[in-house]
Protein backbone atom coordinates (compact mmCIF):
# COMPACT_ATOMS: atom_id res chain seq x y z
CA UNK A 1 0.00 0.00 0.00
CA UNK A 2 3.20 2.62 0.70
CA UNK A 3 3.36 3.14 -3.34
CA UNK A 4 -0.25 3.62 -3.96
CA UNK A 5 -0.04 6.33 -0.34
CA UNK A 6 2.53 8.12 -1.89
CA UNK A 7 0.86 8.31 -4.93
CA UNK A 8 -2.18 9.71 -3.14
CA UNK A 9 0.43 12.67 -1.32
CA UNK A 10 2.28 13.65 -4.64
CA UNK A 11 -1.24 13.64 -6.50
CA UNK A 12 -2.57 16.04 -3.32
CA UNK A 13 0.48 18.51 -2.99
CA UNK A 14 0.63 19.18 -7.10
CA UNK A 15 -3.29 20.03 -6.87
CA UNK A 16 -2.85 22.41 -3.76
CA UNK A 17 -0.27 23.94 -5.58
CA UNK A 18 -2.75 24.56 -8.30
CA UNK A 19 -5.56 25.92 -6.50
CA UNK A 20 -7.14 22.42 -7.01
CA UNK A 21 -10.04 22.13 -4.44
CA UNK A 22 -11.29 18.25 -4.57
CA UNK A 23 -10.05 14.98 -5.59
CA UNK A 24 -11.31 11.56 -6.00
CA UNK A 25 -9.36 8.67 -5.65
CA UNK A 26 -9.83 5.71 -8.06
CA UNK A 27 -8.31 2.09 -7.12
CA UNK A 28 -10.20 0.51 -10.13
CA UNK A 29 -11.09 -2.80 -8.91
CA UNK A 30 -7.61 -3.75 -7.58
CA UNK A 31 -8.70 -4.34 -4.03
CA UNK A 32 -9.97 -7.36 -2.03
CA UNK A 33 -9.76 -5.93 1.86
CA UNK A 34 -11.15 -3.08 2.94
CA UNK A 35 -8.11 -2.27 5.75
CA UNK A 36 -6.45 -1.85 2.17
CA UNK A 37 -8.01 1.07 1.60
CA UNK A 38 -9.21 2.19 5.30
CA UNK A 39 -4.98 2.40 6.00
CA UNK A 40 -4.59 4.92 3.12
CA UNK A 41 -7.43 6.77 4.37
CA UNK A 42 -6.66 7.07 8.38
CA UNK A 43 -2.74 7.84 7.37
CA UNK A 44 -4.05 11.00 4.86
CA UNK A 45 -6.50 11.97 7.74
CA UNK A 46 -3.69 11.69 10.51
CA UNK A 47 -0.51 12.68 8.13
CA UNK A 48 -1.89 15.03 5.58
CA UNK A 49 -5.37 16.18 6.54
CA UNK A 50 -5.75 18.64 3.88
CA UNK A 51 -5.29 16.36 0.97
CA UNK A 52 -7.80 13.93 3.23
CA UNK A 53 -10.36 17.03 3.37
CA UNK A 54 -9.88 17.17 -0.19
CA UNK A 55 -10.93 14.08 -1.13
CA UNK A 56 -14.84 13.79 -2.24
CA UNK A 57 -15.24 10.08 -2.51
CA UNK A 58 -13.41 7.04 -3.20
CA UNK A 59 -14.50 4.94 -6.40
CA UNK A 60 -14.82 1.33 -7.02
CA UNK A 61 -11.60 0.14 -4.80
CA UNK A 62 -13.05 -3.76 -5.15
CA UNK A 63 -13.83 -6.09 -7.56
CA UNK A 64 -17.00 -5.35 -9.96
CA UNK A 65 -18.75 -8.05 -9.53
CA UNK A 66 -20.68 -8.07 -6.51
CA UNK A 67 -22.05 -11.68 -6.53
CA UNK A 68 -18.80 -13.26 -6.40
CA UNK A 69 -16.69 -10.88 -4.09
CA UNK A 70 -19.79 -9.29 -1.91
CA UNK A 71 -17.29 -7.78 0.19
CA UNK A 72 -18.84 -5.15 3.00
CA UNK A 73 -17.52 -2.39 2.65
CA UNK A 74 -19.54 -0.46 5.91
CA UNK A 75 -15.77 0.62 7.01
CA UNK A 76 -15.17 2.60 4.39
CA UNK A 77 -17.84 4.07 3.42
CA UNK A 78 -17.73 5.22 6.97
CA UNK A 79 -14.37 7.00 6.27
CA UNK A 80 -15.38 8.92 2.66
CA UNK A 81 -18.53 8.17 0.29
CA UNK A 82 -18.00 5.08 -1.57
CA UNK A 83 -19.24 5.01 -4.97
CA UNK A 84 -20.26 1.97 -7.28
CA UNK A 85 -18.74 2.22 -10.91
CA UNK A 86 -18.23 -0.76 -12.96
CA UNK A 87 -20.17 -3.15 -10.21
CA UNK A 88 -23.24 -0.67 -11.00
CA UNK A 89 -24.93 -2.76 -13.86
CA UNK A 90 -28.57 -1.37 -13.18
CA UNK A 91 -30.19 -0.40 -10.28
CA UNK A 92 -30.55 -4.18 -9.00
CA UNK A 93 -26.93 -4.28 -8.23
CA UNK A 94 -26.82 -0.79 -7.11
CA UNK A 95 -29.47 -2.01 -4.61
CA UNK A 96 -27.37 -4.96 -3.72
CA UNK A 97 -24.11 -2.61 -3.39
CA UNK A 98 -26.59 -0.85 -0.90
CA UNK A 99 -26.81 -3.29 1.24
CA UNK A 100 -22.89 -4.28 1.41
CA UNK A 101 -22.43 -0.55 2.31
CA UNK A 102 -21.77 1.13 -0.76
CA UNK A 103 -23.26 4.99 -0.46
CA UNK A 104 -23.15 6.01 -4.00
CA UNK A 105 -23.32 5.28 -7.46
CA UNK A 106 -21.69 6.98 -10.90
CA UNK A 107 -24.28 6.65 -13.74
CA UNK A 108 -23.59 6.14 -17.04
CA UNK A 109 -25.74 6.49 -20.25
CA UNK A 110 -23.96 4.85 -22.54
CA UNK A 111 -24.78 1.76 -20.34
CA UNK A 112 -28.30 2.50 -21.65
CA UNK A 113 -30.38 5.94 -20.87
CA UNK A 114 -32.90 3.77 -19.31
CA UNK A 115 -30.83 2.22 -17.28
CA UNK A 116 -28.95 5.24 -15.81
CA UNK A 117 -32.60 6.57 -15.04
CA UNK A 118 -33.64 3.57 -13.10
CA UNK A 119 -30.44 3.07 -11.11
CA UNK A 120 -31.36 7.04 -10.19
CA UNK A 121 -34.57 6.69 -9.15
CA UNK A 122 -33.68 3.47 -7.04
CA UNK A 123 -30.82 5.39 -5.59
CA UNK A 124 -31.90 8.73 -4.75
CA UNK A 125 -35.10 7.31 -2.82
CA UNK A 126 -32.67 5.10 -0.58
CA UNK A 127 -30.36 8.04 0.29
CA UNK A 128 -27.30 7.09 -1.89
CA UNK A 129 -25.24 9.68 -3.67
CA UNK A 130 -25.23 9.97 -7.42
CA UNK A 131 -22.10 11.17 -9.93
CA UNK A 132 -22.89 10.86 -14.02
CA UNK A 133 -19.25 9.74 -15.18
CA UNK A 134 -18.93 8.92 -19.02
CA UNK A 135 -16.55 6.48 -21.22
CA UNK A 136 -15.10 9.03 -23.67
CA UNK A 137 -18.34 10.18 -24.60
CA UNK A 138 -17.93 12.41 -28.45
CA UNK A 139 -20.61 13.80 -30.66
CA UNK A 140 -24.19 13.35 -30.09
CA UNK A 141 -23.72 11.02 -27.15
CA UNK A 142 -22.41 14.05 -25.26
CA UNK A 143 -26.05 14.85 -25.04
CA UNK A 144 -28.23 12.75 -23.14
CA UNK A 145 -25.04 12.49 -20.79
CA UNK A 146 -25.14 16.16 -19.89
CA UNK A 147 -28.76 16.66 -20.12
CA UNK A 148 -29.00 13.56 -17.55
CA UNK A 149 -26.34 15.46 -15.24
CA UNK A 150 -27.76 18.70 -15.16
CA UNK A 151 -30.74 17.18 -13.81
CA UNK A 152 -30.23 13.86 -11.62
CA UNK A 153 -28.56 15.95 -8.82
CA UNK A 154 -25.02 15.02 -8.54
CA UNK A 155 -22.36 14.90 -5.87
CA UNK A 156 -20.55 17.81 -8.19
CA UNK A 157 -20.67 18.47 -11.65
CA UNK A 158 -20.35 15.59 -14.30
CA UNK A 159 -17.09 13.74 -15.76
CA UNK A 160 -16.99 14.52 -19.57
CA UNK A 161 -13.19 13.77 -20.92
CA UNK A 162 -14.04 13.42 -25.21
CA UNK A 163 -12.59 17.34 -25.48
CA UNK A 164 -9.52 15.91 -23.88
CA UNK A 165 -8.63 12.83 -25.48
CA UNK A 166 -10.22 13.54 -29.02
CA UNK A 167 -11.16 17.17 -29.76
CA UNK A 168 -11.51 17.13 -32.95
CA UNK A 169 -14.17 14.23 -33.02
CA UNK A 170 -17.72 16.33 -32.45
CA UNK A 171 -16.55 19.55 -34.96
CA UNK A 172 -19.83 18.98 -36.41
CA UNK A 173 -21.84 18.71 -33.04
CA UNK A 174 -19.62 21.54 -31.76
CA UNK A 175 -20.30 23.78 -34.59
CA UNK A 176 -24.50 24.16 -33.01
CA UNK A 177 -23.44 23.39 -29.48
CA UNK A 178 -20.15 24.94 -28.57
CA UNK A 179 -20.87 25.15 -24.98
CA UNK A 180 -20.98 21.19 -24.94
CA UNK A 181 -17.56 20.29 -26.17
CA UNK A 182 -15.44 22.86 -24.97
CA UNK A 183 -14.66 23.60 -21.08
CA UNK A 184 -14.22 27.01 -20.04
CA UNK A 185 -14.15 28.05 -15.87
CA UNK A 186 -14.51 23.70 -15.77
CA UNK A 187 -17.99 24.44 -16.68
CA UNK A 188 -20.50 23.56 -19.51
CA UNK A 189 -23.34 25.52 -21.36
CA UNK A 190 -26.47 24.07 -22.51
CA UNK A 191 -28.16 26.86 -23.24
CA UNK A 192 -28.26 25.50 -27.06
CA UNK A 193 -30.27 22.57 -26.35
CA UNK A 194 -33.42 23.14 -27.29
CA UNK A 195 -36.39 21.47 -29.40
CA UNK A 196 -38.11 18.42 -29.35
CA UNK A 197 -36.49 14.84 -27.71
CA UNK A 198 -33.01 15.51 -25.67
CA UNK A 199 -32.72 18.53 -27.86
CA UNK A 200 -30.22 17.26 -30.37
CA UNK A 201 -31.16 20.02 -33.44
CA UNK A 202 -30.18 17.23 -35.57
CA UNK A 203 -31.23 19.62 -38.76
CA UNK A 204 -28.48 21.63 -37.99
CA UNK A 205 -25.79 18.96 -37.33
CA UNK A 206 -24.23 18.58 -40.31
CA UNK A 207 -22.52 15.19 -39.98
CA UNK A 208 -21.58 13.19 -42.87
CA UNK A 209 -21.55 9.37 -42.03
CA UNK A 210 -19.19 7.09 -43.49
CA UNK A 211 -20.93 4.06 -45.13
CA UNK A 212 -21.99 1.39 -42.80
CA UNK A 213 -18.69 -1.16 -42.47
CA UNK A 214 -21.57 -4.38 -43.18
CA UNK A 215 -25.63 -4.87 -43.99
CA UNK A 216 -27.69 -7.28 -42.26
CA UNK A 217 -30.68 -6.73 -44.43
CA UNK A 218 -31.68 -9.98 -46.01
Amino acid sequence: AEWDYDRCIRVGQISIHHGVRWLTADFNCTVTDPDYVNLILDRLRDSHPRIYGMLLYVEQPFPYELAEHPIDVHSVSARKPLYLDESAHDWKWVARGRELGWSGVALKTCKTQTGALLSACWAKAHGMGLMVQDLTNPMLAQIPHVQLAARVGTIMGVETNAMQFYPDASGPEATVHPGLYQRKGGCLELSTLEGPGLGYRLEDIQRQLPEPALDFRP
